[in-house]
């Protein structure tokens, strides 16, 4: 039998992911019908490979199995091999994730499915072993098994039923909308205290997160619904569990705490041991967490670790002209002090990990002592090979008492040590850089910085509105209205998915918010516009991840002509896919579904029809039961589904420039989801920014709210009800106050 692909394809694809498996002996194939295509012709199953640059599990099975000659003549024998970075396409990754959780009740990367010729996957996992190890089959002997069950007729026949049985159950999950869409009624207001009171169940009362075992993800979104819900109720037991998970986040090992910033997630349940790749969205969600406890708490702990995570981003993920790069790998090779035989042997936690004679080369006495007591850095090390990941492992207290100290003169010892290890480790190998820029995660990145422009400094608000330029520059064509979504040296990719238009459009009303840039919230507009025109489907009342299959870009993003070439529902453009997603849950990053119709129901009070408010309110409704029955599932839809009942909490703010006291003021008020709507003072200095918006009259954030006099003037709105104009911000935030 011949080779059903000639060679590995994957030296022309831009992606790093891809080019990390360019040289593997596997004749691996970039996502598209002509790799279906063969498969049809020579009668053989695909295997698909999903996963991402920093991902270690990912390198452990291509270095086990996928650089292996045996394996790889296997698999080019008997499959057409497809390579698929999930970071550039996340539809084809929730897709066949949906399967892999409906199947084996869970998933993760990398993720491994067979498929028939068709793209319907019959078996799926995750990570295989080259030999047996427990329950797991080595992934050679599996190969074997399906290409042997593939050519008997029987055998094949029923992996052919299970494929549809499948494929039918995952585009129920992801792609059907109810009966009754448009009819449902809205979720109701409850929601949020609904889903605090869920996550409470799970909540860990010693080290913060949620369950009581490892590994332990950050889950930001459940974070924030606790400390909204607290805030709302008053409930101590509430905001207690979220400043416990946001304190174990950053005594652990998950935060850098030389570095700064978050790693992945924890294997244990102390948060002690990371995943040490570090994600941007990773670095954008927490930080805008940590900062509305700060608010709320008043804790300036947690103002320094957001400051840190994003000066994290600023010097290891940022683009020279702004944009931000997507991942670091978890995997470097040994710093000289502990290099082996093979020094270019690239070793998990590397880059992060001491080892107590490290420390000493680089600290003199008491900082060494002192430096290895705060940061747990002991003989025998808490990882591998005898090094240390880093924790608060000794209080300030205790390291004042045993040193005979002031704890002051303990927090500058501290701080210069920690600064001479950061440099010393600056010169150790450092970990790969995935330098795609996303719009999806650029989005998350400059909400983040923009929040921070409004709490910790305008500096932070400067970096928000540089990302986005970058991003409308290199990724937006604003003449055809289409959103890319990556950007890689140059090299463009696209077209968008709901989550770029959804999450960039969300960044960049919050630098409007920030900063009161008018061409900020004039693109967001744009971008709102696009997103219901691609998107939304209003027969199915939803948006859906990929764009509308009956629009002219369909097939762009794989150089096909769109058509269903499988045979199963149109995914809107990629004929391979089996069906259309839809994205309900917040996982990694929030539900693109949920940002959409609460970013659209925002945007509503900058237009003067009703048509964005109507949008959301249709989507909330469609999905009412599914947000019902599982609101901690999904966050996002819920807030989407408060803002679109109960409205959020608007200042206008009709002024020239903000007062000074006002900044403050706004920086330590704990306002969630508020949006600080910035006007000209009077109606007739409004009428540039209604031009440059194309609108004729003032929308509703605006009208009517001008200054009051030469004073700066603000209104604050919260439920469709407005304060009376006032030129002192304390006077309208208590009237704020005076109707919780």
């Amino acid at each position: 039998m011949s080779q059903p692909t000639e060679r590995n394809r994957l030296d022309e694809e831009p992606s790093p992911y891809l080019q990390q498996h360019a040289d593997n002996p596997v004749n691996w194939q970039p996502w598209g019908e002509a790799a279906f295509e063969r498969a049809r012709e020579h009668d053989v199953p695909v295997f698909v490979s999903i996963g991402y640059s920093a991902c270690h599990w990912c390198h452990v099975m291509e270095e086990e199995s996928f650089a292996d000659e045996e394996t790889a003549a296997l698999l080019n024998e008997s499959f057409v091999p497809i390579k698929v970075d999930r970071e550039e396409r996340p539809d084809v990754d929730s897709t066949f994730m949906t399967v892999s959780q409906l199947v084996t009740g869970g998933g993760g990367w990398p993720l491994s499915a067979w498929c028939t010729p068709d793209g319907k996957p019959f078996y799926v996992g995750t990570y295989f072993p080259p030999e047996p190890r427990g329950n797991h089959p080595s992934f050679p002997g599996l190969c074997r098994r399906i290409a042997d069950s593939w050519s008997d007729p029987e055998q094949r026949g029923e992996m052919e039923r299970r494929a549809e049985q499948w494929t039918a159950s995952a585009r129920d999950e992801i792609e059907s909308v109810p009966d009754s869409s448009g009819t449902n009624d809205p979720p109701g207001s409850g929601l949020l205290d609904e889903a605090a009171a869920t996550a409470m169940r799970s909540v860990d009362e010693e080290h913060g997160g949620f369950g009581s075992s490892g590994p332990k993800f950050p889950m930001p979104g459940r974070v924030d619904l606790l400390i909204r819900a607290a805030a709302r109720s008053g409930r101590e037991e509430l905001l207690r569990a979220a400043t416990r998970t946001l304190d174990g986040m950053t005594a652990g090992g998950m935060y850098d705490q030389i570095g700064g910033g978050f790693h992945r997630y924890a294997v244990d349940r102390e948060w002690t041991i990371p995943h040490f790749e570090k994600m941007l969205y990773d670095n954008a969600e927490l930080p805008m967490v940590y900062l509305d406890g700060h608010r709320l708490t008043g804790d300036a702990a947690y103002a320094r670790v957001a400051a840190e995570s994003l000066a994290f981003l600023e010097r290891e993920l940022r683009h020279p002209d702004g944009g931000f790069f997507s991942t670091l790998d978890a995997r470097s090779p040994q710093p000289p002090s502990r290099a082996g035989d093979d020094p270019d042997e690239r070793v998990e936690g590397a880059f992060y990990a001491w080892t107590p004679e490290e420390v000493d080369a680089v600290l003199e006495e008491p900082a060494a002592s002192i430096a290895r007591a705060r940061y747990g850095i002991e003989p025998g090390g808490n990882f591998e090979r005898g090094t240390t990941v880093p924790t608060l492992a000794t209080s300030i207290a205790e390291l004042a008492a045993e040193h005979d100290r002031s704890e002051s003169e303990i927090r500058e010892i501290l701080i210069e040590s920690r600064t001479a290890l950061f440099d010393a480790r600056e010169e150790r190998p450092r970990p790969a850089r995935d330098e795609k820029v996303l719009a999806s995660w650029n989005g998350r990145a400059i909400s983040a910085f923009a929040t921070a422009g409004t709490v910790l400094g305008e500096s932070y608000a400067d970096l928000a509105a540089e990302a986005l330029a970058f991003c409308r520059d290199r990724l937006y064509d604003a003449e055809e209205g289409l959103l890319d979504r990556r950007w890689l040296d140059g090299d463009v990719a696209g077209p968008g998915y709901l989550d770029d238009y959804a999450f960039l459009a969300r960044g960049a009303l919050d630098v409007y918010s920030a900063t009161g840039d008018v061409d900020a919230l004039a693109f967001a507009l744009e971008l709102a516009e696009a997103l219901v025109d691609d998107f939304y489907d209003p027969d199915a009342g939803t948006i859906y991840f990929t764009r509308d299959p009956d629009g002219d870009e369909g097939g762009e993003a794989d150089g096909t002509d769109g058509s269903d070439a499988t045979g199963g529902s149109d995914s809107g453009g990629d004929g391979t896919l089996f069906a259309r997603p839809q994205e309900f849950a917040d996982r990694s990053t929030p539900s693109s579904l949920g940002v959409a119709a609460e970013t659209l129901a925002v945007l509503d009070g900058f237009r003067t029809d009703d048509r964005f408010r109507e949008i959301a309110e249709t989507v909330v409704r469609t999905h009412a039961d599914r947000i019902r029955a599982s609101p901690l599932e999904h966050v996002s839809l819920v807030r989407a589904a408060e803002r679109v009942e109960a409205g959020g909490i608007e200042v206008t703010v009709a002024a020239e420039e903000i007062p000074s006291a006002w900044r403050e003021t706004l920086a330590d008020s704990y306002l969630p989801g508020a949006i600080v709507a910035r006007r000209p003072p009077t109606d007739s200095g409004l009428d540039e920014w209604l031009d440059r918006l194309g609108l004729e009259d003032a929308p509703p954030v605006w009208k009517g709210r001008d200054a009051d006099g030469d004073e700066p003037t603000v209104y604050v709105c919260e439920g469709f009800t407005c304060s009376p104009p006032e030129t002192d911000l304390d006077a309208a935030l208590e009237w704020l106050a005076d109707r919780e």
